[in-house]
């Protein structure tokens, strides 16, 4: 039996696959570490082979995507200079990969079946966790939280609140009927059980935000452009006034406070430290992709034997881009954040001063939730995670792929007209 094209890459007609291969990937996301490769391979088994089907699709307006692509091949070129040539190369090789497979996602998956697969990965996570049922001491506060089948705490929390999320842009944009109201209502009931036992503060204090931008920017609807422009001035500035104030009023730590913690507890203005001391040593091109935590090398060996880190592995700066300054220098640091900043920004202003779209809404929303994370944590840096796989999907997105028949045909139309009242025109 032979399987139309349009079932496998059509992302108006590959609902039922693609929502199959976005839940396999947010599984494979979540416990790669725990099963091994089998996961990542199924990763690569649900996306890759779709190249074969028609390669033409992926390449057509392959140069609107020249940022991503210039930052993977700056990452894969950094073997040059790493400290750790073996381990960038290879990590490296698995970045590119990872992006590679979120730009077939782009061009295959619509938004509302990244929705729907998401929510279904989502909530066989926390399932799987919630039956593992782990608690691990934090050696540095003293409390003890929930860690599920995962390492950390913020792990569940960032699945637990993105499928809240998740659960609302699906309601308000994308449900069809009552049923849709049924199904999604376990997973977000388990979602909002899922982090408030996880005490991540990470999680809670950056789901809000991601909820706003989705709430001002649907309100936008109603309003002509101009007065939507106004609703993004007011918006941008209220954005900055609450990053300086959780920087210098005390925000982070009022919130941070809710949860018993206060920002130097937790040791990430430790870590920060650490890191810009760190990067000071190569500020330019940085140590190399994935080369700075390494077994055997004197400031890793350190930081791991301070935070108690008996496996003297996973470990990072807690910051998207300090981590990044110290493994890829400033031009690294700059270029990654332009590709979050492209993919937030670009999808705020096709809503503000285009046409109105839900999809832009949802992934500027989504985007949004993972660049306030961004600040706290590093996920879009590392491959096999889902707050890359969306920054960079949500980046793909923004050129989609244009069907041109329909002005073809106006033109023609429009020659037809032009010659019909012309000179030479017979009657």
């Amino acid at each position: 039996m032979k399987i139309p094209k349009s079932l496998l890459i059509d992302p108006e007609k590959s609902a039922v696959y693609g929502t199959f291969a976005v839940a396999v990937s947010i599984f494979a996301f979540a416990y790669s570490t725990n099963f091994g490769k089998v996961l990542i391979l199924a990763y690569y088994a649900v996306w890759l082979p779709l190249i074969l089907v028609d390669y033409r699709r992926f390449l057509r307006h392959l140069s609107d995507a020249w940022l991503p692509l210039l930052f993977v091949a700056y990452v894969c070129f950094s073997v040059f200079w790493s400290h750790a040539p073996g381990i960038t190369a290879r990590a490296s090789l698995q970045y590119f990969s990872h992006v590679l497979c979120a730009y077939i996602a782009a061009r295959t998956v619509s938004v509302r079946t990244l929705v729907v697969g998401s929510l279904i990965g989502i909530f066989f996570v926390l399932l799987y966790s919630l039956r593992v049922g782990n608690y691990a001491l934090d050696t540095i506060d003293g409390t003890t939280n929930f860690v599920g089948a995962f390492g950390s705490k913020n792990q569940v929390g960032f699945f637990a609140s993105f499928g809240i999320y998740l659960c609302f842009v699906f309601v308000v944009f994308y449900r069809r009927g009552w049923p849709s109201l049924v199904w999604t209502a376990p997973i977000g009931l388990l979602s909002l059980y899922m982090l408030a036992i996880a005490h991540s503060a990470t999680s809670v204090a950056s789901l809000p935000a991601g909820l706003a931008v989705v709430i001002l920017l649907g309100v936008s609807k109603v309003l002509s452009r101009r007065y939507r422009r106004v609703l993004f001035a007011v918006g941008a500035c209220t954005l900055v006034g609450a990053i300086m104030a959780a920087l210098n009023l005390g925000l982070m730590d009022f919130v941070l406070g809710i949860f018993g913690k206060d920002s130097t507890l937790t040791g990430r203005t430790y870590l920060w430290e650490q890191g810009w001391e760190a990067a000071q040593q190569f500020p330019v091109l940085g140590y190399g992709y994935a080369a700075y935590w390494v077994q055997g090398f004197a400031e890793a060996e350190r930081l791991w034997a301070e935070f108690y880190i008996t496996t003297r592995t996973g470990f990072h700066f807690h910051n998207t881009y300090i981590e990044t300054l110290v493994e890829l220098g400033f031009v690294g640091v700059t270029m990654i954040a332009l590709v979050i900043l492209r993919a937030f920004y670009g999808h705020v202003s096709s809503v503000i001063f285009r046409d109105w779209r839900a999809d832009s809404v949802v992934l500027a929303g989504a985007v949004g939730l993972m660049l306030l994370r961004s600040f706290f944590e590093v996920e879009i840096l590392g491959p096999y995670f889902t707050a890359s796989f969306v920054v960079y999907y949500g980046l793909f997105k923004l050129r989609e792929v244009p069907v041109v028949r329909p002005q073809r045909s106006r033109i023609a139309i429009q020659e037809a007209k032009t010659a019909s009242s012309g000179p030479h025109a017979i009657g």
